[in-house]
Order: structure tokens, then C-alpha cells, then sequence
């Protein structure tokens, strides 16, 4: 597979300048901003208290906005946005709300409007490395169930591919870190396994640039485009 960064891939794909794009899960508000900066209008949504406190930190890039909400009851009207982004977050979504929350997408996009859904795939070294904490596995496959069941929504897929992006990490605590960041029930499990987590992160990385630890990470991209 080609190597690709994440966010070049979005911005390659994704028509930006001037569209009204929701960013589902925006974590810290990272995407929210670089999406700003290509001249987008992002509104951010995203549940969980610290994640948001880290976003609404951040300075403002543009016109953006971070608003506390969900997947599947998004804070937009009927076919008012250009692009809808589940960026590693549509597994995140409890299984049973997964086509709710595409469902969602539908309604908000304007016709002809896209859902872009990333995923990382479950294999290779950085999966490896997390399994302990939590074996994505299967949620990940429930959430490419709901992306390819998405029709009934009137999406349609328009493309799918994959690239492996590249990851270097300085140390073990930021990739711990960057764990917790997406769940806080992992903190005690961190806690528990604290040497295991060590020696396989250390186990599995690659050298990287700079004295950091590389890990290869294979993505999956599916483009919905409402009918």
C-alpha cells in the first residue's frame, strides 16, 4: 500500500474552500483547524469533556466552531453541510447507533454532498501494540457494516482505498497519551498492564526520524456521496 498521511489524504479528496464540512468525534479539534485553514467552515462535535475542554483551548483558526454533541443526533439542519467526516471515529460510535449516525450524515448533506469515513485497520504494528488495552476488532468491522449498509440512507459509495500512514512517536507517554485521549476507561487499563504496554511499545516500533518510534499504521477510506 502507498504511504500517506492522514490529513493529506483528506485534503486531496475533499473539496474544501468554502464548504460547510462537520467533523463527527473531533477529539481535540486538530482536524477542525487544518480544515479551517484549507477555507473550509467546520463545525466540530465531539462528547467527550476533555476532549472538548483541549479543543475549545485551542485558538481559533477561522470561523470554526466545537460544539458538544454526537454522531447520531448531529446539532445541524436538513441539508445544510457540503461534507460530513467520521475521521477514526465511526467505531467509536456504540455499535447499535453506527447507522444511526450515517443516517445522520444523510440528512444534514445537501444532495450531491459526500461522507468521507477513515478507519484504521485492524492489523499491523500500532494495532498490535494497543490490543491489550482494547481489541478494536470487532467494532471496526461493525462500523465497515454500517458504511457498506449505507445505502438504505441514500448514500452511495463512490470510493474506497487504502494507504498506510505513518506514525512516529517521541516516547511512551505520548502514545499512551493518545490512547486515553479517545476513551478514559483505558487509563486504569493502561495502569494495570503498565510494563507489558511498555515492552511492546518499544517491541514493535521501527526507528524513526529524530530518535523516535515509528509505527506504520494501514487505513481504509470509504467516500459516500448522497443521491
Amino acid at each position: 500500500m502507498d504511504r500517506r498521511r492522514n490529513t493529506d489524504v483528506i485534503v486531496e479528496t475533499l473539496k474544501l474552500d468554502g464548504k460547510r464540512v462537520i467533523d463527527v468525534g473531533c477529539g481535540d479539534g486538530a482536524l477542525v483547524r487544518l480544515l479551517a485553514r484549507f477555507g473550509a467552515h467546520v463545525l466540530g462535535v465531539e462528547c467527550s469533556p476533555r476532549q472538548l475542554a483541549k479543543a475549545r483551548a485551542a485558538s481559533k483558526v477561522s470561523d470554526e466552531e466545537i460544539v458538544d454533541g454526537v454522531g447520531q443526533n448531529l446539532p445541524a439542519d436538513d441539508e445544510s453541510v457540503d461534507s460530513v467526516i467520521f475521521f477514526n471515529s465511526l467505531h467509536h460510535i456504540p455499535i447499535e447507533h453506527q447507522a444511526k449516525a450515517l443516517a445522520e450524515a444523510a440528512r444534514v448533506l445537501k444532495p450531491g454532498g459526500e461522507v468521507y469515513v477513515s478507519e484504521p485497520l485492524p492489523h499491523g504494528a500500532f494495532f498490535e501494540a494497543v490490543r491489550p488495552i482494547d481489541d478494536e476488532t470487532w467494532v471496526r468491522g461493525a462500523a465497515l457494516a454500517a458504511v457498506k449498509g449505507a445505502w438504505v440512507h441514500g448514500l452511495e459509495e463512490a470510493a474506497e482505498f487504502t494507504y498506510v500512514h505513518p506514525m512516529h512517536l517521541p516516547d511512551y507517554e505520548t502514545f499512551r497519551d493518545k490512547i486515553i485521549s479517545a476513551n478514559s476507561e483505558r487509563e486504569a487499563k493502561f495502569a494495570e498492564l503498565d510494563a507489558e504496554m511498555r515492552e511492546r511499545f518499544v517491541r514493535l516500533a521501527q526507528p524513526g526520524p529524530e530518535g523516535k518510534f515509528a509505527f506504520d499504521q494501514p487505513m481504509r477510506v470509504n467516500l459516500l456521496r448522497k443521491v
